[in-house]
């Protein structure tokens, strides 16, 4: 028992470790993960899955995956979907049935797998996967067209890739059975429907009881895990393997069931999700022998070639025919398709379960999967920006500030970002008081900036830091906590201390970071701006340091970030250096601009 316990701990480690490696140095997870597996696995044997844990891997397996369809579905908003344009319909549909296809005849014509495998591979092979391409797009930059099509097939393409290989598997058990095709095709589909409907009862009495308020909120997250497993065991206990079609079923309701706690379940759901998968993925890659490794030939290279020559760009030049897209969004939509976790955990599962039915080719399984895994990611990883570039079609914004409240000084501040030339847009519930940022040409967000809304009309691709500058500390602190996981915690800001001795105050843990180091409030910061204080800007040399700087001015100034030469800008500059060829951002009273030369400064 104690071994195991150490080989649980030691694959979260390394699968936690990898996420977080590839976080700190901006690299492909997958690719990291996978080194760790081979490296634990074939190469010193210090994990073998199968001796280590023995029957209970394929369970473990099965459930890990469950979970992460659970979260796919979770993420498929139909009110989302049908905003989105012609485009991404036509790449899902068709474009899965184009893939499906042409991976079927690669599959079976060149790596040479049976038609039935081919078949059942394909069908996973076009999931591009959201937790691939989303850190991707991000990285990249892409223009918004295109970058929205992408985005919305990895979400959308992450259940069916799995629904796909479910229903061919259960035609492959049957047809082993020696039932007819008409018979095969009954059960499949009454079997089917009866996991849909499963995963509908299931997902109906959680979200009664959540609306109803019969479950408090610290149980609402583990009744919902709970709800997974016994969702996906109730389907697999009336048919096999269509446990993975109710959990996505299940998924699906919950996101589109309008629930006030659905952003706490999928921030839960993703928690759970990146452990899972980071564990599976280590799990996976150490099942893997050294003659797996050794066994690369031109089968293998030539499958992957052609997935990426010649049925990609194929499937979506094909689908996409009338859909209003350039042909440079079309070539680089053809170009970019990065396989991921799920479906080397897709195809992990599957494989094992096919070996196990007598298809002693559900063995190669794993390794096609992950050579297309690694040859798409490090292929469209490092050369998506370079392509996208080629095309004119990379987001040449820089990354900007979100200012939540237009009160006169938070309008100011904003003048004073887009003098120099920071991205910069305001957000509030009034027109009116957008009035002033509408005026000096800044961009506005009129609406409230926590509605289901603004996921689709205000982009945060470019957003780097968001600021609440509203009145109401608990509102700032609320839209801090709802951003934070995405724009990242020490980049949300707002106003007040972060710290406060008052026990009746806002927890730090529920706020942003503090705006300014003297804890204002937006009646102290507009007192002092209608007394004169201005936004100040303080270019330094090798001459004209940051610490002269900071010696040759008053104590009450405040120091709110430093411009970079590189253009990039950095809040909270207690932790960040200031080097020459930098900008120093300030809010000060005029008579504290220096003297030298070298500082310019800018009223607001």
């Amino acid at each position: 028992m104690e071994g195991i316990v150490f080989k649980v701990a030691l694959i979260a480690v390394l699968g936690i470790g990898a996420q977080w490696v590839a976080w700190r140095y901006n690299l492909p997870a997958i690719v990291l993960m996978s080194v760790a597996g081979i490296v634990a696995g074939p190469l010193t044997g210090v994990l073998d899955p199968y001796a280590d844990f023995g029957d209970l891997l394929r369970p473990m397996i099965g459930v890990a995956v469950a979970v992460i369809l659970f979260e796919g579905g979770l993420t498929l908003n139909f009110s989302e979907l049908r905003e989105t344009s012609r485009a991404v319909r036509r790449v899902v549909f068709p474009g899965v049935l184009f893939s499906w296809a042409g991976g079927a005849a690669a599959a079976h014509y060149i790596a040479g797998l049976s038609l039935e495998i081919a078949i059942l591979f394909a069908g996973i092979m076009v999931v591009t996967g959201p937790t691939v391409i989303l850190p991707l797009l991000r990285q990249a930059k892409l223009a918004p067209r295109p970058r929205s099509v992408l985005k919305w097939e990895g979400i959308i393409n992450d259940p069916i890739g799995a629904l796909l290989a479910v229903l061919v598997f259960e035609y492959l058990i049957y047809a082993d059975q020696g039932r007819t095709i008409s018979e095969i095709a009954l059960w499949v589909v009454t079997a089917s429907v009866i996991a849909v409907g499963i995963g509908l009862a299931v997902s109906y009495v959680v979200i009664v009881s959540f609306k109803r308020g019969l479950v408090p909120e610290f149980l609402k997250a583990p009744i919902t895990f709970t709800a997974i497993l016994l969702c996906f065991e109730s389907a697999n206990l009336i048919e096999h393997e269509t446990g993975l079609l109710a959990v996505t079923v299940f998924g699906m309701a919950l996101a589109n069931a309008k629930l006030a706690s659905i952003a706490e379940l999928r921030r839960f759901k993703e928690y759970v999700t990146v452990l899972f998968v980071s564990s599976v993925f280590v799990v996976l890659t150490a099942t893997l022998t050294v003659d797996v490794l050794y066994a690369v030939d031109w089968g293998l290279i030539g499958f992957v070639a052609a997935m990426l020559l010649l049925v990609r760009p194929i499937s979506i030049f094909a689908s996409t025919v009338g859909s209003g897209l350039t042909w440079q969004e079309r070539l680089l939509i053809g170009w970019i398709a990065p396989r991921g976790v799920v479906a080397v955990a897709i195809s992990g599962f599957f494989g094992a379960e096919l070996v196990a039915a007598g298809y002693e080719e559900g063995a190669q399984l794993i390794p096609l999967s992950f050579a297309m895994v690694f040859a798409t990611v490090l292929a469209h990883g490092f050369s998506v920006r370079w392509v996208a570039r080629q095309l004119e079609l990379t987001s040449h914004e820089k990354e900007g500030v979100l200012i939540v409240g237009a009160s006169p000084v938070a309008i100011a501040f904003a003048r004073f970002l887009k003098d120099v030339d920071v991205p910069v847009t305001i957000a509030d519930t009034g027109w009116s008081r957008l009035k002033a940022a509408r005026l000096a040409d800044i961009p506005v967000y009129y609406g409230e900036i926590l509605s289901e809304a603004t996921e689709h009309h205000l982009d945060m691709q470019n957003v780097g830091t968001l600021v609440a500058l509203t009145d109401n500390e608990a509102y700032n602190s609320l839209v801090c906590t709802e951003f934070g996981p995405e724009i990242g915690r020490s980049r949300v800001f707002q106003l007040g201390r972060e710290q406060s001795d008052d026990p009746h105050g806002v927890a730090f843990t529920r706020r942003g970071r503090a705006f300014f180091k003297s804890g204002m409030t937006l009646e102290e910061l507009s007192e002092k701006y209608f007394s004169g204080w201005t936004f100040q800007k303080t270019k330094l040399s090798d001459q004209y340091d940051f610490q002269t700087y900071k010696d040759e001015r008053p104590a009450d100034m405040e120091i709110l970030a430093v411009l970079k030469k590189s253009g990039a800008l950095a809040f909270s500059v207690n932790t960040v250096r200031a080097e020459a060829g930098d900008t120093v951002i300030s809010f000060a009273e005029p008579a504290a601009a220096s003297q030298k030369s070298n500082e310019s400064p800018s009223p607001a």
